[in-house]
């Protein structure tokens, strides 16, 4: 694998939970696999008054405790801290960015690191417009001199309006192609791997179209509450928070057409049209095409657990909803009156992202006087986390007299490659901003139609009071009224386990 060039990661925020858990450990991650240049420094900035050895003491303890890679020894691990650097500055007194330039270009030339700098903006949305305008004030977005990089985190805008404003502010300072928006689904291996799956195999890809798939299904579920979040998801909500970015981007990579190479303007440049062929949903139209729920108070393996309007800081009368299922069609000539079906939410039984691809049953039913038990019979179900893999069912007859035929499994599971190193998502996107390589980060025409899909709905919660909110206890699936998207009355949702393999014949929850 190529090794960047040399470089400086600028992290803003670096005092924050973000570069403590995810970014400090996944870069070591790169450093232990001999990844990163041998000119390469980290520079945290933040308002908390740390030294440079209080700022490597902190990040030791979270590279020990959320590396994927445990240090070879103690002094690997020193080797990497000694790449830490921290500078004290208030990002939002822009009289305090002079010093700043004056302490990276120092950095710089200490390092040999040849002016190549990458910012990560782990900081509030707030952010995101003042410090790339302070970069570009002091000239640290020039790429006369070495390549300049900005790492954007979600949220990317609170609607159409913001983002299109914020995508818009950001192309006054940098280039597009200088600007990565980061979505740690696509860091995913298993989303990678869906490419792969469709487009390196005969016996996928002919199938992949409205002639032989009947829906497709999403499922993003999450086995936990808002925790101390509740202040941050009560202004956001799951349309906002999951459906708008993640989920969308999975239906992206469904439904796209193959492109004409592997590469960043290809890949992107069809994922964006699939989002201008989403069939908008009008906001009279939402009731029926959008269900929306809150998980209320309920006990658990035995234990109480609160509903979201007794978690700190949402507010008691809370509409904000932690559950979306949504039915919607991508009005092209692949995927016509096709239904796609999202969803996703907090506090239900157990932590899974899949996609699940039901092909049509057989137009004449042989071997089964059930409909709806011969529609089970075909389904790919790619598995994004946990148990990561691919599971195909399939009708097979059962051993003795007669036709009788049951469904069986065949499945594919990245444990199962031994000496196989599952790199995290951000440890992933991170090398691949170094490298240069945009093609799983999002692009601004990209964001901008997944927010004018979604616009129409969360207008629809805000203008009209009548759409319901619907209750389900902690622990459940949702709403039971969200079974009533699915177009055939035989047919529901899938109700996946933790466990892919041996589905069917025990649940792990």
């Amino acid at each position: 694998m190529r090794v960047p060039q040399n470089h400086i990661l600028v992290i803003f925020g670096a005092s924050g939970d973000l570069t403590h858990r995810k970014l400090i450990p996944a870069v070591f991650d790169l450093f232990h696999q001999k990844l990163l240049p041998n000119n390469f420094a980290i520079l945290g900035l933040g308002r908390t008054n740390h030294s440079n050895e209080t700022f490597r003491q902190k990040m030791r303890d979270g590279i020990n405790q959320f590396a994927l890679k445990a240090p070879e020894n103690e002094q690997q691990l020193n080797d990497y801290l000694a790449k830490l650097h921290y500078y004290s500055f208030n990002t939002k007194d822009k009289s305090e960015y002079a010093d700043f330039r004056d302490h990276l270009i120092q950095l710089d030339r200490k390092q040999g690191t040849n002016g190549n700098f990458i910012y990560y903006l782990a900081t509030p949305p707030s952010m995101y417009e003042v410090i790339p305008e302070q970069l570009a004030i002091q000239k640290l977005n020039n790429e006369n001199d070495g390549f300049k990089r900005l790492i954007v985190e979600k949220p990317f805008g609170y609607n159409l309006d913001t983002a299109q404003k914020l995508n818009k502010d950001l192309l006054q300072y940098f280039q597009e192609d200088q600007i990565y928006r980061i979505d740690h689904y696509l860091g995913k291996e298993t989303v990678q791997n869906l490419l792969v799956t469709r487009f390196s195999n005969g016996i996928y890809e002919p199938l992949w179209n409205r002639n032989y798939i009947h829906h497709v299904e999403i499922t993003s579920s999450e086995n936990i509450g808002v925790g101390n979040r509740g202040d941050y998801y009560d202004g956001s909500g799951a349309m906002r928070d999951m459906v708008q970015n993640h989920l969308l981007l999975l239906a992206g990579l469904v439904a796209m057409e193959p492109p004409a190479l592997i590469d960043s303007t290809n890949i992107r440049n069809e994922i964006v049209k699939v989002f201008q062929s989403l069939r908008t949903i009008k906001e009279e139209e939402v009731p029926d095409y959008v269900i929306r729920g809150q998980y209320i108070a309920s006990r658990i393996k035995g234990k109480p657990v609160k509903g979201y309007r007794e978690e700190g800081g949402v507010d008691p009368l809370s509409r904000t909803e932690t559950f979306v299922a949504m039915k919607f069609f991508i009005d092209n000539w692949r995927w016509a009156d096709v239904p796609f079906y999202i969803r996703t939410g907090k506090m239900l039984p157990t932590r899974v992202t899949e996609i699940v691809i039901h092909f049509k049953p057989t137009p004449h039913h042989l071997f089964c006087d059930n409909a709806s038990i011969a529609s089970q019979y075909n389904q790919m179900v790619i598995r994004i986390q946990p148990d990561e893999g691919i599971l195909l069912k399939f009708g097979m007859k059962v051993p003795g007299a007669g036709f009788k035929v049951q469904n069986v499994n065949m499945d594919f599971h990245y444990s199962e490659l031994s000496d196989t190193y599952l790199p995290s998502a951000y440890e992933r996107l991170l090398l691949d901003c170094m490298l240069g390589d945009s093609t799983l980060y999002h692009r601004g025409d990209a964001v901008e139609a997944a927010w004018k899909f979604a616009e129409p709905i969360l207008n629809a919660w805000k203008n009209n009071p009548d759409i319901p909110v619907h209750g389900y206890p902690a622990g459940t699936w949702g709403p039971d009224v969200s079974d009533d998207l699915i177009e055939e009355k035989n047919l529901t949702w899938r109700y996946p386990c933790k466990n892919l393999s041996n589905d069917g014949t025990y649940c792990e929850l």
